[in-house]
């Protein structure tokens, strides 16, 4: 019995601690934070593309980027770099646009195209035919990038169809040599290749007039050859602008550009010619009929009327002088700019592998090589840390040149309906070169290109 009872008696006592355990457990204050549930499963984000291992590119012919030979040695070092294979297709200006629109209306257009703004911007990426670009241009590029050039890359959806390689700016040209003996380089900066003002312009026209007894430049106007010099030259005179900044409308009817071409009209030594265009005026000024060309850049200068027969030298001998437009102000210089553009073919590794392809040639140690090819100057002074700004440190005339580029103005040429203007725009000089009243003659051709 005695062994029963404390049995019993070790039970009770069992019992008793269990259930002030399980009592202290619940009142007593929680210490942690409460473990949160699982959550529920989601799908993993979808990695970024692998980039195609080939991809095709068709360029036009921007200096050595037309040159099969010089192409292939970019292309090498690219794929010894990053795997990547390109095969090139050389466009011209005669049908290049015929054979990429065939391309595109067969679903077989290139992955990357190589060209300028009034094509890969307001025509096939207006279109929505290309991809967007913001991705890889991040806002250390758009510090690094002249502001004028990268403008000219955005389409009207803010969106950028274009990453720029390399950029041009027009000028006009003096025959130094005459200059010298009239006068008239008093009115000139030699160093910045500037005018000290319209008025000190107009003043060398007049000593140079009055040295020579015969005209000094012309007005060219049959047809649209070389027309950026004349529109340069309309517009720096008095501040006018040939659209809106929008570039919605053509705005060359304005009261400022009606008074310069008045400028031009009262100069002795100026005369509108509608029997010639840009290369015909090139031509007389190489030869030493005119004395001053407002349809020049810098393959002129390398090589003038590409006659081979000496860097800056007429053919006479003299020197030659580059020069920007005259201007009170800042000149504004028409130009070219040109850069890659990638086709929205559907395929995201291909895609990939040319954004890779844009960083490389735009972006990179590589850069450097890929602006010599074009000729041209770049559109950057320094790419990923490599400095570009001495890029022609070898050659003086380049180097020299370089001077222009920030005067490079606003890229017009993506305004709607250009081509029409263009054709406008000549046939306006030569109603006023044929002594129509100026005002009504600027505003019926503005009013023709403004459809």
């Amino acid at each position: 019995m005695k062994k029963l009872i404390a049995l019993l008696l070790a039970l009770v006592m069992v019992l008793s601690l269990a259930a002030c355990s399980v009592e202290t457990v619940e009142e007593a204050p929680a210490t942690e934070a409460p473990v949160a549930e699982a959550p529920a499963a989601t799908e993993a984000a979808p990695a970024a593309p692998a980039a195609a291992t080939e991809i095709s590119l068709w360029t036009y012919p921007i200096g050595g980027w037309g040159n099969q030979e010089t192409v292939d040695g970019l292309l090498a070092a690219f794929e010894a770099e990053t795997g990547i294979k390109v095969s090139v297709e050389y466009l011209n200006y005669t049908d290049g646009d015929d054979k990429v629109n065939t391309a595109i209306e067969a679903g077989a257009a290139p992955d990357l195209i190589m060209e300028g703004p009034e094509r890969l911007v307001a025509n096939w990426g207006e279109k929505g035919l290309m991809v967007d670009l913001s991705d890889i241009l991040v806002a250390e590029d758009v510090a690094e990038l002249n502001p004028a050039a990268l403008a000219a890359c955005y389409g009207t959806n803010g969106a950028i169809y274009e990453y720029p390689l390399v950029m041009t700016a027009h000028c006009m040209a003096i025959n130094k040599t005459v200059f010298e003996a009239a006068g008239a380089m008093q009115y000139l900066n030699e160093e910045t290749h500037t005018w000290n003002s319209v008025a000190d312009f107009l003043a060398a026209v007049d000593a140079v007039y009055a040295y020579t007894g015969a005209q000094v430049g012309a007005v060219f106007c049959g047809g649209q050859g070389g027309d950026q010099g004349t529109r340069a030259l309309v517009n720096n005179l008095n501040g006018g602008t040939f659209t809106n900044a929008e570039h919605t409308a053509y705005t060359w009817d304005s009261a400022e550009n009606v008074a310069a071409l008045q400028t031009l009209v009262d100069c002795e030594g100026i005369e509108f010619d509608a029997g010639i265009v840009g290369g015909d005026e090139i031509a007389l000024f190489y030869n030493g009929t005119l004395n001053m060309a407002f349809c020049w850049n810098i393959a002129q200068q390398l090589d003038p009327n590409t006659a081979g027969t000496g860097a800056e030298k007429t053919a006479s001998g003299d020197d030659i002088l580059f020069m920007a437009f005259p201007s009170d102000a800042t000149p504004q210089l028409c130009g070219g700019i040109w850069g890659f553009g990638i086709f929205n073919n559907g395929d995201d590794a291909k895609v990939a592998a040319a954004k890779t392809f844009i960083k490389y040639m735009c972006d990179s140690a590589a850069t450097a090589d890929a602006v010599k090819a074009a000729n041209y100057f770049a559109v950057r002074e320094t790419a990923e840390g490599a400095d570009l700004s001495g890029i022609w440190a070898d050659n003086a005339i380049m180097n020299e040149y370089n001077v222009l580029m920030p005067m490079l103005g606003d890229y017009y040429q993506v305004t709607t309906g250009w081509a029409e203007a263009r054709t406008a725009w000549w046939n306006m000089l030569q109603a006023v070169g044929s002594g129509e009243d100026i005002a009504t003659a600027v505003a019926t051709w503005a009013a023709e290109a403004n459809g």
